[in-house]
């Protein structure tokens, strides 16, 4: 498994599953289950992970995808 991303962001972290999901890329997420332990403040990011043969092409949506998103508000 390769990491593509860290992130506290829980809509980033959806909205990019599922544009891997639609492109038929499974994926991972490690981590997501820590803020109950430290509080649920949200401190610990969580982890995209997907398989080493999907990495390059993950890599690619993730870019288009976070481009048509344009700048953070």
């Amino acid at each position: 498994m390769h990491e593509l991303l860290r992130t506290n962001d829980v809509v980033r972290l959806s909205y990019l599953r599922a544009v891997l999901a639609d492109a038929g890329i499974p994926t991972i997420v490690l981590d997501q289950h820590m803020s109950v332990l430290e509080g649920s403040a949200g401190a610990i990011p969580r982890r995209l992970m997907v398989a080493e043969e999907d990495e390059r092409a993950a890599r690619a949506l993730v870019a288009a995808a976070e481009a048509d998103l344009g700048p953070a508000a």
